[in-house]
């Protein structure tokens, strides 16, 4: 019986590796696909004369509409709004535009608020190639979203806290501009990665 044990926990644990694997090799072709199609904006506002000056006339949609809906660029037959950068993980992401369990096993998804407004709330699974490191960030680290627009968000990390996972109020929070949220190894707690806009 005690083998019959050991040899579920090994399936169980080559299962979850080889969901991870997965995941993150399908990360890499939907980011080389969603890359292709964002605009690169780095050089918006330089002119014909060199100037490099904004261009003040015409403000953003979504300045205009921050309640508007972000805009999804359709992969793989998934719908994603963006992406999103950690640089001291090393982590690139697509961001799927709903959640729901079978996303999360593809990408991290949006899980309620925008970019455009605040209150910006993305979840993902805690695979080493998603959310699993998030609970290594500090204080003060930056994490960039950007919209298939071509439009980039810069936030600073404020607090990573461990929450109830029946605690969606708390994870929902108005206070914060951007949360990330996974779970714990073991799922018994979440992860919820806090920041504000800069």
């Amino acid at each position: 019986m005690g083998l019959l044990f050991v040899a579920a926990a090994f399936l169980l644990i080559g299962y979850n590796l080889l969901d991870e694997y997965s995941a993150g090799k399908s990360v890499n072709r939907v980011l080389t696909a969603l890359r292709e199609q964002i605009p690169d904006n780095s050089t918006a506002g330089s002119s014909s004369s060199g100037s490099l000056e904004p261009d003040t006339t015409e403000l953003p949609d979504y300045i205009v509409n921050p309640d508007m809906e972000m805009p999804a660029a359709e992969i793989e037959g998934n719908y994603y709004i963006g992406i999103l950068d950690i640089p001291s993980l090393g982590l690139s992401l697509p961001i799927i535009s709903e959640w729901s369990y079978p996303n999360l096993k593809i990408a991290p998804c949006h899980y309620s608020g925008s970019a455009y407004n605040g209150n910006f709330t993305i979840a993902g699974h805690n695979y080493r190639t998603h959310f699993g490191p998030i609970r290594n960030l500090s204080a003060g680290e930056q994490i960039i979203f950007t919209d298939v627009k071509g439009r980039s968000f810069v936030y600073e990390v404020r607090a990573v806290e461990t929450l109830e996972p029946t605690a969606i109020e708390d994870m929902l929070s108005d206070e914060w501009d951007l949360t990330l949220f996974t779970c714990t190894i073991g799922g018994q707690m979440r992860v919820a990665v806090r920041c504000l806009r800069i």
